[in-house]
Order: structure tokens, then C-alpha cells, then sequence
């Protein structure tokens, strides 16, 4: 046993980029933070968890909480069981808007716990483990990596018997995500249960098309074929039965200057990129995204957010 007490950072993410679906993911400059202490005076209960911003009011402070229950997987493993064990949970990613919040906060609670069992689980470990709990590996590849990630379940064990193959690409320069949040959410589940079993051949060549062109384009920094590349025929035109106004915020974000467009995620949110300067570029963008979804009578609010290349730190 190291550490009693230990600080993590964790990023938002963006993960599909339109047409990379469960393959693409980007860390965003918006952040959770999870402190973990055990065996403190702190706290006299056996498990306390204390909740600061999103989700104070809803999430649960129990044995239910996702960050606790990633990190007594660790635990578990390493037949570890604390005393006492104090949480706190500072969250700034939105819940189920599509920018990776469980991810966030299944990456945090095992990168704290693992070091507080002295880091005996190695960064492929979590990230197989994470991708394990979450059902997928996007967003807890680039959360854990930071940038862009591309990620690959293997059919057969892969290299050295990893379940997940994972490559971090440089993360584009001089792009900026401007974020649109509607003011409702979806669950994950509830987006998948809405795709089709089987697509069309054309289907298939078009997003392959798609994901292999938006790969070159942010690698060459060719960010003008960014609108073509982030089309997509998997998942998006099946969601946007459930975000309202979606192509008609697409349109806007685009005729306001943005240089590429998708649903963040499962959604509700939308991300569009943008060039970092001047940064009234972004905030037009925005603007023009939070405006289509009013004509539909819904609320949103915009974030403007730089490309995060730390991915997950002890702090």
C-alpha cells in the first residue's frame, strides 16, 4: 500500500467524428477531477462521496457511483479494502450529452485507486479494463491518452494478448471544437438500441470513404475537405430522430463558417470545428448552433474548447 490521498485529472471527449464510429475520439480542455483518500479522520462513515457541479443533484453518493464502482474493481483485485474511503468529484463534463462523462468517471476512479494500490495495473491494463465496463473503447482511449485516438478491438488476441489495440495521432494544430449542449440528454443505451442491425454495402464504402478521408485531412491539416469527411451513413442519419433540429443545426454551424460538423458522441451534443483564430469564428459558429436548436424550441448553451494532449494526469 503507497499513497494514501491521490488527485486525477480526466478530459472530456469527443468520440466518432461523424463517420469514425466506436474507432475515432479526441480529448477536449474540459476536465473532471477526482480526489480520492483512504483510511482519513475525514470521513467517520465507512464510504463518503461528495459532488461538486454536474450532477450534484442526481448522481448517486453511494456504492452505486461509477467512479467508485471502477475503482473497487482495482481494489478487488488487489484485495485491498479501505477502512474509510472518501470521495470527491469535481465535475465540469456535462452527464449524457456525448462528451464522455461515464468514460471520465471510470478512467478516474481507476487511475486513482490504482495508485493507491501502487500502481500495479499498467496504463494498457486500465484501458482494457475501462473499455471492458464501458462497452467501448473510444472515449476511454483518447480520456486516458489525450488527442486524437484511433482504436481497434481485436478479433483474436492481438499483440502481447491485448483485447484492445489503441494509436494516438498527433492532435491536429490550430483547430478549435466549438460545442453546442442542448438542454436535454440521451443515454448511450437508448442511441444504440436505435441502429439498424445491417447496412447496405454503399452504406459501408461511403463512411469508410469518409473515415479514411477525415483521417488524411487532419493529419495533412487539409481542414477544407473536413466537411465532406465528417459525412456519415452508420449512426448519424438514425439519431437524429432523437436530437431535434439536427441537420438544421449542421447547416447553420457550417453557413456560419464552421469547417466540419457531427454529433458529438451519441449525441445530443454537436461539434464543429473550427480554426482556433480569430476566435469570433467559434463564437459565430456557436451562436448560429444554439440559434438553429431555439427554432425548435430547444435550449443550448455553446462551449468553445482547445484539443487536450495530456489525456488522463495525476495532479
Amino acid at each position: 500500500m503507497g499513497m494514501k490521498k491521490v488527485k486525477v485529472r480526466v478530459p472530456a471527449t469527443t468520440a466518432n467524428l461523424g463517420p469514425g464510429f466506436d474507432v475515432l475520439a479526441l480529448a477536449l480542455r474540459l476536465y473532471n477531477t477526482v480526489e480520492m483518500e483512504v483510511g482519513s479522520g475525514k470521513s467517520k462513515k465507512k464510504l463518503q462521496i461528495d459532488i461538486v457541479g454536474e450532477g450534484k443533484n442526481n448522481l448517486p453518493r453511494d456504492r452505486r457511483n461509477i467512479v467508485y464502482r471502477a475503482a473497487k474493481l482495482v481494489f478487488d483485485r488487489f484485495h485491498f479494502a479501505p477502512r474509510t474511503l472518501y470521495l470527491k468529484l469535481i465535475n465540469r463534463i456535462p452527464l449524457a450529452s456525448g462528451l464522455g462523462s461515464s468514460a471520465a468517471a471510470r478512467i478516474g476512479g481507476l487511475v486513482s485507486a490504482n495508485r493507491l494500490c501502487g500502481e500495479r495495473l499498467s496504463r494498457e491494463e486500465i484501458l482494457d479494463l475501462a473499455a471492458e465496463i464501458e462497452g467501448h473503447a473510444d472515449n476511454v482511449s483518447a480520456a486516458m491518452a489525450g488527442g486524437l485516438t484511433v482504436s481497434c478491438i481485436s478479433s483474436s488476441k492481438g499483440r502481447k494478448g491485448r483485447e484492445i489495440e489503441i494509436l494516438k495521432l498527433n492532435a491536429p494544430e490550430n483547430l478549435s471544437c466549438v460545442v453546442c449542449i442542448p438542454n436535454f440528454q440521451i443515454m448511450t443505451r437508448r442511441a444504440r438500441k436505435i441502429l439498424p442491425q445491417t447496412v447496405k454495402f454503399e452504406q459501408a464504402v461511403f463512411t469508410s470513404s469518409r473515415v479514411a478521408m477525415l483521417l488524411a485531412a487532419l493529419i495533412k491539416r487539409r481542414y477544407e475537405f473536413l466537411r465532406m469527411a465528417m459525412e456519415d451513413k452508420l449512426h448519424q442519419p438514425y439519431r437524429r430522430r432523437l436530437v431535434k433540429g439536427m441537420e438544421v443545426v449542421f447547416k447553420e454551424a457550417l453557413k456560419a463558417g464552421a469547417l466540419g460538423v457531427s454529433l458529438s458522441g451519441a449525441g445530443p451534443s454537436i461539434l464543429a470545428f473550427t480554426a482556433s483564430s480569430p476566435r469570433s469564428c467559434a463564437e459565430r459558429v456557436g451562436e448560429a448552433m444554439r440559434r438553429a436548436f431555439a427554432r425548435y424550441k430547444v435550449e443550448s448553451k455553446y462551449l468553445v474548447l482547445g484539443i487536450d494532449k495530456q489525456g488522463t494526469k495525476i495532479v
